[in-house]
């Protein structure tokens, strides 16, 4: 599966994003779905997720900020980003779960002003 990260810019403290990660093929065939970001300087760490069922989870850094979403009509996960903080700066990575292995997106950068 190929993914296909966007979204990312550069926005205040307190503004709002919205990633998208379009697939390439059918996302309710792919039973788990994320992000992850890596911070300058720190080792990449998983954000938020999604189950082809439904199930959503968060890291606590972002949780009640952040939230993921599907679209399978359009094979596309979407992490909307609010409340963003200067510490939410980072390259965000797509990212999906198949039975063969980890796939990833390329990253897209997000950078939030003081």
């Amino acid at each position: 599966v190929q993914l296909q990260a966007s979204g990312g810019g550069l926005v205040q403290a307190g503004g709002s994003l919205r990633l998208s990660c379009a697939a390439s093929r059918s996302i309710f065939s792919i039973g788990f779905m994320g992000w992850y970001r890596q911070r300058p300087g720190k080792q990449r760490e998983w954000v938020a997720a999604t189950t082809s069922g439904g199930s959503t989870g968060y890291a606590d850094s972002v949780k009640g900020r952040f939230a993921i979403s599907s679209d399978n009509a359009k094979s596309t996960v979407y992490l909307q980003m609010n409340s963003l903080k200067p510490e939410d700066t980072a390259v965000y990575y797509c990212h999906a779960r198949l039975v063969d292995g980890n796939y990833w997106g390329q990253g897209t950068l997000v950078t939030v002003s003081s």
